[in-house]
């Protein structure tokens, strides 16, 4: 049972509680983004009555219904690593994010999936749950970056692997899926099955790009910053909106929107700064939201699966990165301590598991527990190791 309580008190109550674990977390030198999560746990509907509790602030009605929330701080946030997408930055590394994204997916994919056979699970449902271990929650790691101004070959790289590691898990997921289909005897056209994502893609960054450069022709007008703030608003909700509407990945849509930003406008900084002023609160209540969310209760469900998806993509996404990092040729650091700061797994994760029930419908509640437990953990325990290795590496001071 929830308390009763109306919209904005629940909204007041989110904002005050994270700020306040926030506050808490940098007594244990935790970043702050785990302070928000866990109170989400002890404001959500999920944990608190699994230990016996009666009621909980927050009701499952109520998470899901700002479910905007969440669509608006990825688009900010996916906005902000679109600034990074500099092509002056890309001459210089060359294709090395790229290849390490490409790496850390494939791998993460490619341990699991074996595991899973080798424990004696079915192919089409190891693949099917193995191919969503590629993809990365971005949303973290940049918080965790924005807190300590972390700066460094390390940070740079980071910020373009997570960019590119939505794209690779996309791809890798469709190839699985296909292949999946035509084991479990549901494949229409597996050609057609990797294409179709791919297009979208495409689709996404062109769009996205259309809306950079139109973003760009209205600031040339307006110099206050409250105007550029509401133009930059105004152009990532039309962009969210347009990636619902057209079946479109708004987190690549917006990236592109600020990549088409920081190449084309020499104001570039000064825009982000200002898109960034807005951010705290909408961070914060869509932290608070994903912990609220999080199904403490799967843990007990997911048993020897469970333990092979974490454990396994655990192992996948460091030595991917590592292996990338040695192909790319960057400095030794980046190899080192890229791979931990690449474990936070949420939304797109969540996200695939309802397009992986099509494809293997008997196992969509156990492919649906065990990345929820995934998440769960990942989400806990994942930016305090990002904080760490970003420290080790020298990058946060």
């Amino acid at each position: 049972m929830s308390l009763s309580l109306n919209l904005l008190t629940q909204l007041g109550i989110m904002i005050l509680a994270g700020m306040f674990m926030g506050r808490m977390m940098k007594h244990l030198r935790l970043p702050n983004v785990t302070g928000y999560l866990l109170a989400g746990l002890l404001l959500g509907p999920y944990f608190l009555p699994a230990l016996g509790s009666p009621f909980s602030v927050l009701s499952e009605s109520f998470i899901s219904g700002i479910g905007i929330l969440s669509e608006v701080a990825l688009g900010f946030i996916a906005f902000s690593i679109g600034n990074e997408f500099r092509i002056s930055y890309f001459r210089k590394v060359g294709a090395a994010p790229l290849i390490i994204a490409s790496m850390e997916s494939l791998f993460a994919v490619v341990v699991v999936v074996a595991a899973l056979l080798v424990t004696g699970h079915e192919p089409a449902f190891s693949l099917v749950l193995g191919s969503i271990a590629a993809a990365t929650a971005p949303a973290a790691t940049i918080m965790v970056i924005n807190q300590y101004r972390a700066k460094g070959p390390v940070t740079s790289t980071l910020l373009s692997v997570v960019a590119i590691d939505d794209a690779t898990a996309l791809i890798l997921f469709s190839v699985s899926t296909a292949i999946a289909s035509g084991m479990s005897g549901r494949a229409s056209n597996p050609v057609i099955s990797v294409l179709v994502p791919v297009g979208q893609i495409l689709a996404a960054l062109a769009v996205g790009g259309v809306l950079g450069f139109a973003l760009l022709i209205p600031m040339r007008f307006f110099h206050k910053k409250g105007n550029r703030l509401a133009l930059i608003c105004g152009f990532l909700f039309l962009g969210i909106g347009i990636a619902d509407l057209l079946g479109l990945s708004s987190l690549m849509l917006c990236m592109a929107l600020g990549a088409a930003v920081a190449n084309l406008s020499p104001e570039a900084g000064q825009i982000i700064s200002i898109a960034e002023s807005i951010t705290s609160p909408i961070y914060i209540l869509f932290f608070v939201a994903s912990g609220a969310g999080l199904q403490v209760s799967v843990l007990r469900t997911v048993g020897l699966i469970g333990v092979i998806y974490i454990v396994g993509r655990s192992i996948g996404k460091l030595f991917g990165a590592w292996l990338g990092a040695r192909i790319s040729h960057v400095p030794k650091e980046v190899g080192k301590y890229l791979g931990p700061c690449l474990l936070p797994q949420a939304g797109v994760a969540i996200g695939l598991t309802l397009l992986a029930g099509r494809v293997v419908p008997e196992y969509a509640p156990t492919i649906r527990a065990v990345v929820l437990a995934g998440t769960l953990v990942y989400e806990i325990v994942g930016p305090g190791i990002t904080k760490l290795s970003l420290t080790k590496a020298g990058e946060i001071h």
